[in-house]
């Protein structure tokens, strides 16, 4: 036991009654145990471990899993379990996919026994010391992937950056998303001949639509849930507290409205801002003939209603929850507003709102937006076309980091 586990263990007692309000299953994975969770046979190739947290961070690999794959064994572990459950769906016919244990040294050993990586790469910002350590211990090269450091994020690692900050140093290399995050991993420890800056593995799992991105699929459940698709439709995607409630004021009387809330536990919530509202989990039967208010309240939808858009609205950045992710609307051409409050996601809608891609407008703005880009095919077009071509010129990211995590074992 280390100075880092008594440290857990204390913080995990004082926090128990928050974490303890939440059912959480895998105990024994979350302290190391996945034996039961390894199927494949180590063959002659190196292998890679690929270290993500929830589903953000696991979609982040769509590209990079399968590049490495052709080269490598590949392990994706993810902490949570919206994460575990995402990373099956997507890569358990081509890796495993096991649970990233508690940063506990205990736990952690068990978990580099079992999965013997060659190399180890954190997706975004899980700079876990114990986790590092052992990798350090092992001579195993451990750094760093798709790197991001929020303001927000900065601000607290630099107050702890007495206690992390050797976890940093010890990075064999850190590829980050953009200068900005550079710069921060720099002051934070990482030396500079061990950063570069790869860009953002999001944007190539992102689909780039090349012509309409409408598909059956969208259409049909466009349909069930109640949706006129030859009339207009706006989408509020990933939405937080507040936001459905200021959606249901801010469409067009008429125009059909459908918010998709980022969290399940707020599906019943967003019912209640949206009066009378169809529900994606109501029987067919509720889906009225005329109705302009629905609500998408399952998992896993979004992506495919978006595609009947002729405007999105991107949720969480209207309060104070930082934004969610514009890259998926923006790929498929849909004409997308955001609110100013993104500041997890300051460079994608940077880099958006620079190619003409996207428009950043305040809630007293909202209505008004969203009026004008109703009537204005042109521009709704114009938009669309500019994000397609942004998301499509920043791809290639995924290739980059999978060059630095071989050639870091000496297979590049």
């Amino acid at each position: 036991m280390n100075v880092y586990d008594l440290a857990y263990l204390a913080a995990g007692v004082l926090l128990s009654p928050v974490w303890t309000r939440k059912k959480r299953d895998g105990w024994p994975e979350r302290f190391g145990k996945i034996d039961h969770m390894l199927e494949r046979a180590a063959g002659g190739r190196p292998r890679v471990v690929l270290h993500a947290v929830s589903v953000g961070e696991v979609a982040a690999l769509r590209s990079l899993v399968p590049l490495l794959a052709g080269q490598a064994d590949v392990i994706v572990s993810a902490t949570t379990d919206t994460g575990l459950e995402r990373a099956r769906a997507l890569y358990s016919d081509s890796c495993d996919v096991v649970r990233t244990p508690l940063d506990f040294s205990w736990a952690v050993r068990r978990f580099l026994e079992k999965t013997r990586p060659d190399v180890l790469g954190l997706v975004e910002l899980e700079v876990w010391p114990n986790l590092i350590r052992g990798c350090v211990r092992r001579g195993v090269p451990v750094g760093v992937i798709n790197g991001r450091l929020s303001d927000r994020s900065f601000k607290g690692y630099k107050r702890a950056r007495p206690i992390i900050g050797r976890s940093f140093r010890r990075l064999d290399f850190a590829c980050v998303q953009d200068g900005v995050y550079a710069e921060r991993f720099r002051a934070m420890g990482v030396a500079r001949d061990r950063l570069s800056v790869t860009g953002s593995m999001k944007w190539d799992a992102v689909e780039v639509a090349e012509s309409d991105p409408r598909t059956e699929e969208a259409v049909a459940l466009a349909v069930t849930l109640g949706l006129d698709p030859e009339r207009p439709i706006v989408i509020g995607g990933s939405t937080g507290p507040g936001e459905e409630a200021l959606l249901h004021n801010s469409v067009p009387e008429g125009v059909q409205l459908v918010c998709a809330p980022r969290k399940p536990e707020r599906f019943e919530e967003a019912a209640a801002a949206l009066p009378g509202c169809v529900r994606r989990s109501g029987p067919p039967e509720a889906a009225r003939p005329g109705a302009t208010r629905f609500l998408l309240d399952s998992i896993g939808e979004l992506s495919t209603i978006y595609r009947v858009a002729d405007v999105v609205v991107v949720g969480r950045s209207f309060g104070d929850q930082f934004g969610s992710d514009p890259m998926e609307p923006a790929g498929l051409g849909r004409a997308t507003l955001i609110g100013p409050a993104h500041g997890d996601f300051t460079t994608v809608v940077g880099a958006l709102g620079a190619a003409g891609g996207i428009r950043v407008v305040d809630r007293a703005g909202l209505r008004g937006s969203i009026a004008a880009l109703l009537d204005d095919p042109v521009e709704r077009a114009r938009l669309g076309t500019a994000a397609r071509a942004c998301v499509r010129g920043h791809q290639g990211a995924s290739g980059r980091h999978a060059g630095v995590l071989m050639e870091s074992i000496g297979f590049g």
